[in-house]
């Protein structure tokens, strides 16, 4: 099996010099189509080989079933264009519009393969062994679709009729001159508005910035929505916690404070809340897709919970990783939590980290568990208070 080849941030910033100068009508699209046409099919028969190692009982779930069957169709379709010669004056219009029809009829993976595992929960319960395949797996799965619509929108976006008016200086879904701080500022204002529906209270933002290289505006070559969603998570989560623990005090909410800034590798954004914080144990919980501290959310579309399925940190965690960031926190019980975004400060350093699917993969769903070589306790800590071994006795 072929295996999947990155693509550096900085190419597919670099498509629309191309686009202005090509000799040959179409050119540059005829190029992305002769990458996309086999390199969208490499991604998806790497994903569909992972699916079908997952538990029988998981497989069996008709959500999952759902999900599968998207996949095969779309790796179908994409197949047609195997042969088709670039030249063919129907086939770049057809390969667009299959393209935007297989970018829909992906939308809705993520909740339902979300729901796909809340019913083998339901049916099954919790297995500590199933539970880190799963884990394995949809970091790799969700990976492999970050990646699967950054190449479509892409070439949707430069050779189709979906460009945004509001942002002609796009380059594709790449903006080369991203305003960090605009984007932090656009993520707070929405979480603060679906704040405020289910709270009726927000704490408000403080935001600073510091460039090491001079003193002007933090901007980088990125993809904003990715930011947007990022910064969007840490914000209700933040918020939600900074209320719940706050709502009473006569004090007032304490603000989320925000600091971006820039040196000579990296690009990090620090958001800080005092919402209470989270102890130690339970900080790699909240990037596992079984573990959730809210409630299941509806499903009902429109919907948009303040927290849900407890994707949003994992899935956020994937974004950064994909263009060889990273995102990480840091909580004190008792105060509240940092979380930092880590971008490459340079689009040059900034490629795809794609999973490929290999013999190594192929055994981490094969192998069985080892026993674990430190001492490890069993069971949550016990209350020393409720102990009924006191002191006095």
């Amino acid at each position: 099996m072929n295996s999947p080849r990155e693509v550096f941030l900085s190419v597919l910033a670099s498509l629309s010099i191309p686009l202005k100068t090509c000799s040959e009508d179409n050119a540059c699209e005829k190029t992305s189509y002769v990458f996309l046409r086999k390199e969208l099919p490499v991604r998806l028969a790497n994903t569909m080989r992972e699916v079908n190692l997952l538990p029988d009982k998981l497989l069996s779930q008709p959500s999952v079933r759902l999900v599968q069957k998207w996949y095969m169709q779309s790796f179908v379709e994409l197949l047609d264009y195997e042969n088709r010669k670039p030249e063919d004056p129907h086939t770049l219009n057809d390969f667009l519009e299959v393209l935007i029809e297989i970018r829909n009829r992906h939308n809705d993976v993520v909740p339902t393969m979300a729901q796909g595992v809340i019913e083998y929960k339901e049916k099954f319960g919790f297995d500590p062994f199933v539970s880190s395949n799963i884990q394995y797996f949809l970091d790799r799965f969700y990976t492999n679709r970050i990646s699967f619509r950054m190449l479509i929108n892409q070439h949707t976006l430069l050779f189709g009729n979906d460009t945004n008016p509001a942002h002609p200086k796009h380059i594709g879904s790449i903006d080369p001159t991203c305003n960090v701080a605009e984007v932090v500022k656009d993520a707070y204002d929405t979480a603060k508005m679906l704040c405020e529906k289910y709270y009726l209270a927000a704490p408000e933002l403080k935001i600073e910035e510091f460039n090491s290289k001079c003193g002007d505006p933090i901007q980088v070559v990125y993809v904003p929505s990715h930011l947007f969603h990022m910064l969007f998570e840490l914000f209700k989560n933040s918020m939600r916690a900074t209320v719940e623990l706050h709502e009473n005090s006569a004090e007032g909410l304490p603000p989320v404070k925000t600091r971006v800034t820039l040196g000579k590798e990296d690009l990090s954004v620090k958001i800080s809340d005092r919402g209470g914080g989270v102890p130690l144990r339970k900080i790699d919980r909240l990037f596992n897709y079984m573990y959730s501290t809210a409630p299941t959310p509806s499903l009902e579309p429109g919907a948009v919970p303040l927290a849900g399925f407890g994707y949003g940190l994992p899935i956020s965690r994937l974004y950064a990783r994909y263009f060889q960031g990273d995102l990480k926190l840091y909580s004190m019980e008792g105060v509240g939590t940092d979380a930092v975004i880590y971008l490459k400060a340079l689009s040059s350093e900034s490629f795809e980290r794609l999973p490929v699917f290999n013999k190594s993969a192929w055994r981490h769903y094969k192998t069985s568990p080892e026993a674990d070589d430190w001492s490890n306790p069993s069971r949550e800590p016990r209350d020393a208070s409720k102990s009924i071994y006191k002191a006095n006795r």
